[in-house]
C-alpha cells in the first residue's frame, strides 16, 4: 500500500518481490508497503501507510536505531536478527536490510525476510565442533610446550645463583616472570573441565547473580533486566552457567572500558526470550531458552568475529582469549549452544537451551 502523488516515484514494482519491502518517505512515514511485508508483520499496508515509523514500531528499538543510522550516515545498515513488532502484534524475529534512497529525496528502504532458526543452529553447532578440534589441537600443543618451558625456567634459576653482578639478575628475573606467564596460560589449555552436575536451575537468579558480581567489580556500569518470568526452570549446573555468563560480561565490560565507555555509558542488558522448535546437538526441542547478553561498546573486531571462541583470539590487548573459548565449552556440556552478532555498538551474544516439556 502506497500513498502516491503525481510526481511521486513508483513503487509498485515492489509488490512482486518475495522479501518483505517498506518505504519511508523524508519525514518518517510510512510511504509503501508491499505484500510480503504485509505477511510478515500480519498487518495490512492501508492500515499502516501514512503513519509515523516511530510510532509503529515504537517496540523495536534496534529498527528504529538502524534506521536513524541509514537516514544519517547515508549508508546501508544490516541487522541479521532482530525482534521487530508491530503495535498491537506480537514480536517477530526478523533480518532487516534498510537503504537510504535517492528518490524520494531522504526516503528509507526496509528490506525484511523472516530468520530460518535451524539453518542458524545447524551452523552453531557445526562451528562448535569445529572449535573443539581446534582446542583438542591446541591442548596438545600446550603438553609439548609445557615440559621445555619448565627447563628454561629451571635453567634460568641456576643461572641467576651463579651471576657474579646483582644488576644482572634482572634478566634472568625476566625470563623467570615470562616463563611463568607462559607455563600459567599453558595450565589454563590443559585443564580438564568437570563433567557438569545437573539440577534444576533458575536461569534469572543465575543472570542476577552475574549482575552482582559484574556490578560489585565495576560499579560505573549499568546492568539493566529485560526477562521473560514465565520460563521455568531447566536442568542444567548452575555454577558453569554462572562462569559462562560471567565469562561473557567480564568481556563486555572490557570492551567498554578500553574504549572510553568507563565514564559511566557503559550498558550491559540481560534478555531471556522463549526460543520454539530449535535443535541443538543434533535432537530437536519443541521449546528452548534464548538468553542474551548485550552491550553497547564499540563491537567486536571485524578481523576476528568470526573466530571469537577459538582459544587465544583477542580483541583485547593483553587478553588471552580463554574466557569465550570455555563459555561455549560449559554451554556445549549443558546441551546448548553460543552465537554472537555485533557492530559497534551494539553486541549480543546469545545462548541456547533447550527447556523441558
Amino acid at each position: 500500500m502506497s500513498m502516491m502523488s503525481p510526481t511521486s516515484p513508483d513503487f509498485s514494482g515492489l509488490d512482486c518481490l518475495s522479501t518483505g519491502t517498506v518505504v519511508l518517505d523524508a519525514g518518517g512515514s510510512i510511504f509503501h508497503v508491499n505484500p510480503a511485508a504485509e505477511t510478515l508483520l500480519g498487518v495490512s499496508g492501508a492500515l499502516l501507510a501514512g503513519d509515523r515509523a516511530d510510532r509503529v514500531f515504537e517496540r523495536s528499538p534496534e529498527l528504529l536505531a538502524a534506521i536513524r543510522t541509514a537516514r544519517s550516515e547515508q549508508e546501508t545498515v544490516i541487522e541479521y536478527e532482530i525482534d521487530v513488532a508491530v503495535n498491537g502484534h506480537p514480536p517477530i524475529r526478523l533480518g532487516c536490510s534498510i537503504s537510504p534512497l535517492d528518490k524520494p529525496p531522504h526516503a528509507i528502504l526496509i528490506e525484511m525476510r523472516a530468520v530460518d532458526p535451524h539453518l542458524r543452529i545447524a551452523r552453531l553447532e557445526q562451528a562448535r565442533l569445529q572449535q573443539e578440534a581446534n582446542r583438542e589441537l591446541l591442548r596438545n600443543l600446550a603438553h609439548e610446550i609445557k615440559n621445555p618451558l619448565g627447563g628454561i625456567r629451571g635453567a634460568a634459576q641456576l643461572l641467576e645463583h651463579e651471576l657474579p653482578r646483582e644488576s644482572l639478575r634482572e634478566y634472568t628475573q625476566v625470563i623467570i616472570k615470562e616463563s611463568d606467564r607462559l607455563q600459567s596460560l599453558m595450565e589454563r589449555l590443559l585443564t580438564p573441565h568437570r563433567m557438569p552436575r545437573f539440577g534444576a536451575v533458575n536461569i534469572h537468579e543465575v543472570l542476577e547473580r552475574v549482575r552482582s558480581l559484574i556490578l560489585a567489580e565495576t560499579p560505573s556500569v549499568v546492568v539493566r533486566r529485560d526477562y521473560d518470568i514465565s520460563l521455568p526452570e531447566i536442568r542444567a549446573d548452575a555454577e558453569q552457567l554462572i562462569q559462562a555468563t560471567l565469562n561473557i560480561a567480564r568481556n563486555a565490560v572490557q570492551a567498554m572500558h578500553g574504549n572510553g565507555h568507563g565514564h559511566g555509558q557503559g550498558e550491559i542488558v540481560f534478555r531471556t526470550r522463549v526460543a520454539r522448535q530449535i535443535t541443538l546437538e543434533s535432537r530437536r526441542y519443541r521449546l528452548g531458552m534464548r538468553v542474551e547478553i548485550v552491550d553497547n561498546g564499540p563491537g567486536i573486531p571485524e578481523d576476528i568475529r568470526d573466530q571469537i571462541f577459538y582459544p587465544l583470539v583477542s580483541g583485547r590487548e593483553g587478553g588471552s582469549g580463554l574466557g569465550l573459548a570455555v563459555s561455549q565449552t560449559l554451554i556445549a556440556q549443558n546441551h546448548g549452544t553460543i552465537d554472537c552478532e555485533s557492530r559497534p555498538g551494539h553486541t549480543v551474544f546469545s545462548i541456547f537451551l533447550p527447556l523441558p516439556t
